[in-house]
């Protein structure tokens, strides 16, 4: 087994022949909410910057080794963007359901839809970051967008 490859795939989800973004997020939502069984929603957000350190060095050397760049199947940055969406949610036991599907559900209309920023950082920048820069601001633009619709959900309906 490649140990690179494991990494930057979420334990192969990436490797699903259907959907790999959306299937390594939806792996990544269920791994971010068990660590937030265990751990405080600062632990996420704070692993999710230390995926991101290490994953650009690993997707700078993968890149090279099969020469594509952000190949499908690599989905750690779907891991990093997700987990800052839930970190920025900020959901507990009483909402971890609601603010789950809302987390995911922004994070994959910002990471496909690629508004403004979001797709200069996809279309411009090479290597590493630019594969991890753009699925970090869905993430951050998804964790906004989920906290803001349960706040008018629990507020007005």
């Amino acid at each position: 087994m490649n140990l690179r490859k494991f990494f930057l795939t979420v334990g192969f989800s990436g490797l699903f022949p259907k959907a790999p973004g959306t299937v390594g997020s939806f792996v990544s939502l269920f791994l971010g909410i068990a660590i937030l069984q265990i751990a405080p929603v600062s632990t996420l957000f704070l692993l999710a910057l230390l995926v991101t350190v290490i994953a650009v060095k690993q997707i700078n050397i993968y890149e090279k080794e099969v020469g594509v760049h952000d190949s499908k199947e690599i989905v750690i940055d779907e891991l990093a963007g997700m987990w800052i969406a839930l970190a920025i949610c900020n959901p507990n036991e009483s909402n971890m359901i609601i603010m789950a599907i809302l987390a995911f559900v922004f994070f994959r209309i910002f990471d496909i839809w690629k508004p403004s920023i979001i797709g200069k950082i996809d279309r411009e920048i090479e290597g590493g970051w630019g594969v991890m820069g753009d699925d970090l601001l869905a993430g951050v633009a998804a964790g906004i967008s989920a906290a803001g619709v349960y706040q008018l959900i629990v507020n007005f309906l």
